[in-house]
This record gives structure tokens, C-alpha cells and sequence, in this order.
């Protein structure tokens, strides 16, 4: 039998790969910001929340703000269409789905903007409940968006496995006391999710389907 009721994804580097549009988002909201971009290490900005990863050049909220809605804009118009699903994530799901797992999505994504995404790409509909972050600072963190996702009554006894490529997904995992497993083909490193002592790391989406399933 399945060794988990209900599995939450990452997005990001997990179900889709998104990064260049991301990394063209950022480029442009740096540079709208009045920063030159060619120099900085974009893709640490994979996965963390905006906001997070804007403070790390802004001490001022309006200014942290100005970036998101840089950022925002331009995502809108062009990033979130330069992504697809990693090989694999649609049988995985198929497969998950017709097990009768209960599927969700936890990213710092915020609702509104990622589920356009996964409609576009074609996976919405695997997803019982699709969670994220909010537009506002009120789910801003892994932790929080995690924690919101688990507040679904339908989840309420479950085993649920939080999976995801990046150190913030482990980590909202571990602070909402459930079980994580990472996927080494995203955009983290086995040493950033090793820290974390993930219960499984798939190299794949057929091993972490496996893995799932206990099969």
C-alpha cells in the first residue's frame, strides 16, 4: 500500500521547469530597480520567497514592495509562459491521482498567479486543492503556505509528504512536522536538501512515484 494518503508540491523546480522565465523576471526587475543583474547569482532566487530574496538588496518595505510589482508585472506578461513540466511529472501525477492520493500544491507562489500556470501547462486538474502563497504578506514563507494547505479539512488524518527541490521546502516540511522528500533533478543540491534528512531523494519522477507507492 502507499506509504502516504496525500503528497503537497513544490512547483518551481519541482513539477515545472521555470527557470527561464524566472531568471528573465528577475533580470528585469533588478534592472528596473536600478541594479545591473549580469553580476548576481540569479539562481539562488529559485524557489525562496520574492520578497525574501528582494531584501537581500532592499532595506526599505516600499522598496521591496516596487520590486515584487516589477517583478510581478513582467511575469505576468512573459515569464510564466517560458516554463514546462519536468519528463515524468504527468505520468506521475496520472499515476498518483488514479492511486487515489489526495495531490496538492504548496508554493511560494502566490494562488492567483500559479494557477494559471498549471492550467496553461495542462496539470490543474490533478490537483485536489491547489496552495500557495498570498499576494499580501500574509502567507509569505514555505512554512506558512505549508501550514495553510494542511489547514484543508480533507487532510485532516492523513500521512502527507511534502516534496520539493530547495532548502525552504524542507524546512516548512520539518516546521509543520510532516515528512519531506527531495528531487535531485530540480534546482537545489543534494548537499542543501541533505541538511534537512529528507526520506527519500529521487533522482526522478518515476523513483519518487515509486518510492510513494512502496512499490
Amino acid at each position: 500500500m502507499p506509504l502516504y494518503d496525500a503528497v503537497l508540491f513544490d512547483v518551481d523546480g519541482t513539477l515545472l521547469h521555470s527557470r527561464p522565465g524566472i531568471l528573465d523576471t528577475f533580470s528585469y526587475a533588478f534592472r528596473m530597480m536600478g541594479l545591473d543583474p549580469a553580476g548576481m547569482d540569479l539562481g539562488r532566487y529559485l524557489g525562496p520567497p520574492l520578497r525574501q530574496s528582494f531584501a537581500e538588496h532592499f532595506s526599505a518595505d516600499e522598496d521591496v514592495e516596487r520590486a515584487v510589482r516589477f517583478y510581478r508585472t513582467r511575469y505576468a506578461e512573459k515569464g510564466m509562459h517560458l516554463c514546462a513540466p519536468f519528463p515524468g511529472v504527468v505520468d506521475m501525477l496520472h499515476t498518483l491521482r488514479r492511486a487515489g492520493l489526495f495531490l496538492a500544491t504548496a508554493t511560494s507562489k502566490p494562488v492567483e498567479v500559479v494557477t494559471p500556470i498549471l492550467q496553461e501547462q495542462g496539470i490543474a486538474d490533478y490537483f485536489d486543492h491547489i496552495g500557495g502563497a498570498s499576494m499580501d504578506k500574509s502567507v509569505d514563507t514555505k512554512t506558512a503556505v505549508i501550514r495553510s494547505v494542511l489547514s484543508d479539512s480533507r487532510l485532516a488524518g492523513k500521512r502527507v509528504l511534502m516534496v520539493g527541490d530547495r532548502k525552504d521546502d524542507m524546512q516548512g516540511a520539518a516546521d509543520c512536522g510532516i515528512s519531506a522528500a527531495g528531487v535531485l533533478y530540480g534546482y537545489g543540491t543534494r548537499e542543501e536538501l541533505n541538511v534537512w534528512n529528507p526520506v527519500f531523494m529521487a533522482e526522478n519522477c518515476a523513483a519518487l512515484t515509486a518510492f510513494i507507492l512502496n512499490t
